[in-house]
């Protein structure tokens, strides 16, 4: 089997490129069933929905200057060292046309040994770039940065979470929707995979009227929901909660919405507090919501969407929501990682 990138056997990002498109999709769904297995789970498991290749619309990118040239890329199979690529068939186009510009901004500004950590956003609306190095917070940077936006065409440059360069506003839509999203905020990978699950979840909360968005980020699920039930979004990060709100408050023709900052897994809902839902949408970052599960397991609620990037985690909150009476009646994988060990999934749980 040919790879797909010059770059496969060295860099880290990809490990699944030499095998048949058949044994890679059989792979990525056994990594589902067996997990689940692990926690004594048996549940119908459908085939993998692949997104194609290109449509990778966020990445993380490391950057060295050394000897007055840069290194731009990914880091190796386990090392730290950084391959720098000329090619990257998972990533959007718009993305991997950047590089050259990139290399010779960071030629420029990067200081000599210096390193650097580049988080990119293809939005809707125009590249976001968000860049984590000792820069240098005078007149003279500033305004190189703005010079390099313009001539490269990115919307805004963010440095540890803080704009520093801004010519239009990066955003995405959700639904009916609309959204500006906040510098480096969290955006599913790819607009179809992102798609998939947002259906799923729409189907498995259809009959509720009242749902709780837990760790609902942006709003990648609240919007679509809110064309049909009341929704409250709770998510820790205030710029997030904001950007969701403002994108509610301009947007016609949906349910009411209201949020609320608020960390889940020091205080997650209580089962009094789930009580007054019919639907909750849950969607945690890797480390799954383990507390949150055991306060939904002793609730009243009915109907429960869990959306997980680590089968793992999903798997031990599965299990908790099992024991709790919960029946998983449906999961869905999405593989949203072509090529890597990482599988995106959803699951549908209803009150037994």
């Amino acid at each position: 089997m040919t790879a797909a990138c010059r770059h496969f056997g060295t860099c880290g990002g990809c490990v699944h490129q030499d095998i048949s498109d058949a044994d890679y999709r059989a792979l990525k769904r056994k990594f589902v069933v067996a997990a689940l297995a692990r926690h004594g789970i048996t549940a119908p498991v459908d085939d993998i929905v692949e997104v194609p290749p290109g449509t990778r619309r966020r990445a993380t990118m490391k950057a060295k200057l050394d000897g007055g040239r840069v290194a731009l890329g990914f880091h190796a199979a386990r090392t730290h060292d950084i391959v720098d690529i000329a090619e990257c068939p998972v990533l959007a186009p718009a993305l991997t046309a950047l590089l050259p510009g990139l290399r010779a901004m960071l030629a420029e500004l990067l200081a000599p040994a210096g390193d650097a950590e580049l988080r990119l956003t293809a939005s809707e609306t125009g590249l976001d770039l968000g860049l984590r190095w000792r820069l240098p917070n005078d007149t003279p940077t500033l305004a190189a940065l703005a010079r390099w936006a313009a001539k490269l065409k990115i919307a805004r440059i963010s440095a540890h979470g803080e704009t520093v360069v801004s010519l239009a506003s990066p955003s995405v839509r959700f639904g009916k929707a609309q959204v500006n999203l906040p510098p480096e905020t969290f955006l599913q990978p790819t607009r179809e995979g992102q798609a998939a699950l947002q259906a799923f979840v729409c189907k498995a909360l259809a009959r509720a009227k009242k749902i709780a968005d837990l760790f609902s980020g942006c709003g990648t699920f609240t919007f679509p929901l809110a064309e049909r039930a009341r929704v409250h979004a709770v998510e820790l990060e205030l710029a997030m909660l904001g950007a969701l709100d403002a994108a509610a408050k301009a947007t016609p023709g949906l349910k009411p919405i209201t949020t609320e900052k608020r960390n889940l897994f020091k205080r997650p809902l209580t089962d009094f507090e789930l009580n007054a839902y019919d639907g909750v949408c849950l969607d945690p970052p890797r480390a799954g919501a383990q507390e949150q599960a055991r306060t939904l397991a002793k609730s009243k609620l009915a109907r429960i969407a869990y959306v997980s990037c680590d089968v793992e985690t999903f798997a031990r909150d599965a299990r908790i929501l099992i024991d709790g009476r919960f029946t998983l009646k449906r999961v869905l994988p999405v593989d949203q990682f072509l090529w890597s060990s990482h599988i995106e999934l959803a699951g549908e749980f209803v009150r037994a």
